[in-house]
Parts: C-alpha cells; structure tokens; sequence
C-alpha cells in the first residue's frame, strides 16, 4: 500500500509540473523592457523644438510687423522706409577694396538678402491687395455720367436716391416682398424734368433698381441710373461721390430720406422725411415750389443757397420767404404809388 500511495505521489507531482508547464506556455511572454532613451536622442529633440520655437517666434514677429506697417503707414511710406533694407542685399566694395572687405561686404549682402525678399514680397502682396480693394470700392468710372449736351450746361441736375426716398420695400410671411410707391411721386418726377436733369443714385444692386425704375417712370423722366458699382465704399457703407457725376458742382442736389448719412458731398444735400408706407405723405409735393424757383432762377451755386436753409425744413421756410418777399415787394409798390401822388 504504502510503494502504491508513494508511485501515486509521484505521478500526481509530475501531473502537477505539466499542468503548470502548459499554462507557462499558454501565456504571452513578458515584453521586453524599453531602452532608456540615449543622450543623443535627447539633444536630437530639444535641437528640434528649439528650432520649431524659433521659427513661430519669427513668422508670428513678422506677422506683427506687417500688420503694423498696414495699419500706420501707407504703401508708399513703406516704400521708403524699406529703401534703404531692399538696397543692402546688393551691397558691394569697389574693386580697390582689401580681399577681408569684400568678403565682410559679401557676408553682410547675404545675411540681408532674406529680410529684403521678405519687404519685398510684403510690398507685392500689398500693393496687389490695395488694387483689389480699390476697384470693389471706387466708383467703377471717374466720369459716372456722359457729358452734357452743349445746350444744356446751364440745367440743374437733381440726383434722388431711391429706397426710402421714392419708394419703400416691405416683406410680409403671407405675400414676400413688396415695393410702394411714395405718394406723388411720378407727378413730382413729371414736372421737374421739364427743369432738371433727373438721376436715380442708389446702393442697390441693377437686379433691383432697374425693374422698379422701369415700372416707377413710365414716362421716362429718368434720365440715367447709378446702382451700387457707381458708390464708394468706405468702412463698410456705400457712398454716392458726388464729385463723379461729371457734373459742375455747383449745380447739383442730392433728395434723400438719409442724405447726410449716404453722401460725401453734404453741401449738396436737401434731406427729407424717409418714407416707410405713410399714405398721407406729401413730402415730395411739398418740395416742388422750391426747385422749380431754383430750376427757373438757377443761381450761382446751389450749395450756398442749401446752406441759407440749413435746420430748416426747405419746403415750409421756402414759403415762408415766399411770403415776405412778396409783402416787401407790395411796400415797394404802395410806396411807388405814394411818391407818384
């Protein structure tokens, strides 16, 4: 019993070191322990993110500088200031120079030529930029309009804006968009063009202006239309420049319910009530009395007779020196009369 219990023993021990050798071999090996990185690594990557520190430091410097230069100075002030830098990248000796000369001249041309590449290329981008700018923000021509007729150069031109000013545009849910009419409107259009040379100046695009202009003036007292490739676009408005019609300046009146507000030229300005659908307005029929006196009369320069009127209301003073113009002028007769007695 005690040789069986012993053989036993042993088989169940040696059962016992194949059981734990299989599971030593089913498992993965230990991963082998990482190297300690190397001095000449760590020198490697600090080089590198010196470099790369470097190079952030220098184009977010230049990015500064640049954007400095935009802000303060003018593109041709910049020009001059940078002379001096774009002409070191050619610096040279003359030929007497000693050899230690030329090649100091030689180092210092070459250490400049990158900083004069660099203004260089600003300079180009800028001026390339500039012209870009300015041909979306100046009137597309210098001569908006074509050139008066030779029996026409003593007409007045009267130059109306068009939203708010001649009509009002309203967007309602149930309908969309829809454009009214300021009251007398086409009355007031018919009886100044027998005086004046009539423009529509507005900010709108043609797509806009020219389908509402066609219906608005049927009869064609219109004579030229400038939409907004015609204004001068200064931070972030559309102006109309007066000074581009190709008119005389002392012959023109710029009628808008925002005048003051849209015009480069307020000495040119008559601003009325802006019109947003009021039905009993009578704005437009109000003012005729004054410019068919100036369209009749025609003074010297219309921007000294704007500015006699200046906060006043130009249809009611008018009448008001319509008025006494005419009792001064009944003194002067019953005292004519008097002196002939």
């Amino acid at each position: 019993m005690y040789a069986v219990a012993r053989s036993r023993f042993r088989i169940s021990r040696s059962n016992r070191r194949f059981l734990s050798t299989a599971l030593l071999q089913d498992q993965p090996p230990p991963p082998p322990p990482l190297p300690e990185p190397s001095s000449a690594a760590g020198a490697e990557n600090k080089s590198w993110n010196f470099l790369k520190y470097s190079l952030v430091a220098v184009l977010t410097g230049g990015a500064a500088t640049a954007g400095y230069a935009t802000y303060a100075y003018s593109l041709t002030e910049v020009e001059e200031r940078t002379k001096a830098l774009r002409t070191s990248a050619n610096y040279t000796v003359g030929d007497s120079a000693s050899g230690f000369d030329k090649f100091q001249a030689l180092l210092y041309s070459s250490a400049m030529t990158v900083p004069a590449k660099l203004v260089e290329l600003y300079l180009d981008l800028r001026r390339l930029t500039e012209e870009q700018v300015r041909d979306y923000s100046e009137p597309s021509s210098d001569k908006l309009l074509p050139d008066l007729h030779p029996l026409e150069q003593h007409v007045f031109t009267i130059v109306l804006d068009l939203s708010e000013t001649l009509v009002y545009s309203d967007w309602k849910r149930d309908r969309g968009w829809r454009t009214f009419k300021r009251p007398g409107v086409e009355d007031f259009l018919e009886h100044l063009a027998q005086f004046f040379e009539i423009i529509v100046y507005s900010d709108q695009q043609n797509m806009y202006v020219d389908p509402i202009v066609d219906r608005l003036d049927s009869k064609q007292c219109i004579r030229y239309r400038l939409s907004r490739g015609a204004t001068k676009y200064v931070g972030g408005k559309h102006y109309r420049d007066l000074s581009m019609l190709n008119r005389d300046p002392s012959r023109i009146i710029y009628i808008s319910g925002n005048a003051l507000e849209s015009s480069l030229q307020q000495e040119n300005c008559i601003e009325i009530k802006p019109w947003k659908g009021d039905v009993e307005d009578t704005t437009l029929l109000d003012l005729i009395p004054f410019l068919e006196y100036v369209g009749k009369h025609r003074p010297a320069d219309i921007r000294t007779v704007l500015a006699s009127y200046h906060g006043h209301d130009i249809a009611k003073e008018f009448i008001e020196r319509s008025k006494e113009h005419h009792r001064r002028m009944q003194e002067q007769k019953q005292t004519g009369r008097l002196w002939r007695r």
